[in-house]
This record gives structure tokens, C-alpha cells and sequence, in this order.
């Protein structure tokens, strides 16, 4: 079973939840992944800034981390998907993209890590944007309907 859950920090923004886990489920399935519990949160620059820092041990803002909460070798996946709201609205103006293809786009990519996919390469950023683009194809991102405070 595919469970996803969302947690949004309502002083920064909103979104359609049931259109967002939507999204992650068209990856899930086109990933043949069937077992899952996902919690995707929604927050301000701050907590994705500390959870680098904690975690990666970088000092940097950043749009989207995800975390693996149980082996990659197992075929289900639990797992958490960080979004710093505030940051994919930045990117969203840079890239001159609507700020719900930008939160869509962080999505497919967070579950992407999940799958134990690694932009760590130029390659491996390639193939991944390949497949953020082919999910996005793929998916209602247009009416997933999200604001910024």
C-alpha cells in the first residue's frame, strides 16, 4: 500500500495536499513501487538551512531534502520529503516557472532520492531531470493550487 502523508507550517503557505500526493504517486507507480509510508512537509528556509547543516554538514539553503528512513535494499520505502517553501518561490521566480510546477518538480525530485536516485554527478543530475521531466508530463501540476504567506 502507497501511504503518504503531509505536514505544512501554515505561516508559510498552503497546498493542495491530496494534488501533491498525487504527484508523488504517479512517480511511486511509474517506479513500480508499491509499498510505501511517505511524510512530506512543507517548511521555512530555516528548517531545511539546520537539517543540512545537521545532516550534511553544509551551511546553505536548499529547496528539497529526503530521507531515507529504512534501507535502500528494501523493496518499500519509508522516507521523509523536506520542501522549503519559501525557496522553491525564489526558484520559481529565477527559473521564470509557476510556483506550482517548481513544488511539483521538488516533489518528484525528493521522491527520486527516496528511490535511491543521486544527483551527486552531471550525469546523474541529467538523468534525473530527465525523469522530473517525464513525471511532470505525467502529472496535474498545474492545479496543485499552492500559496506562499
Amino acid at each position: 500500500m502507497i501511504s503518504i502523508h503531509s505536514e505544512i507550517d501554515p505561516t508559510i503557505g498552503s497546498l493542495d495536499e491530496p494534488a501533491a500526493q498525487n504527484i508523488l504517486r504517479t512517480v511511486l507507480s511509474g517506479e513500480s513501487v508499491t509499498e510505501t509510508e511517505i511524510t512530506l512537509i512543507l517548511g521555512s528556509d530555516d528548517l531545511l538551512s539546520n537539517l543540512k547543516r545537521e545532516f550534511f554538514h553544509v551551511n546553505q539553503f536548499t529547496d528539497v531534502i529526503a530521507f531515507r528512513l529504512n534501507d535502500y535494499d528494501e523493496p518499500n520505502i519509508e522516507g521523509e520529503i523536506y520542501i522549503s517553501l519559501p525557496r522553491a518561490n525564489e526558484n520559481a521566480k529565477i527559473y521564470e516557472n509557476s510556483l506550482n510546477k517548481e513544488v511539483a518538480r521538488l516533489i518528484i525530485h525528493g521522491g527520486l532520492h527516496l528511490m535511491d536516485y543521486k544527483d551527486d554527478t552531471e550525469e546523474q543530475k541529467q538523468v534525473m531531470r530527465d525523469l522530473e521531466n517525464t513525471y511532470l508530463e505525467k502529472t496535474d501540476w498545474v492545479n496543485l493550487k499552492v500559496t506562499v504567506s
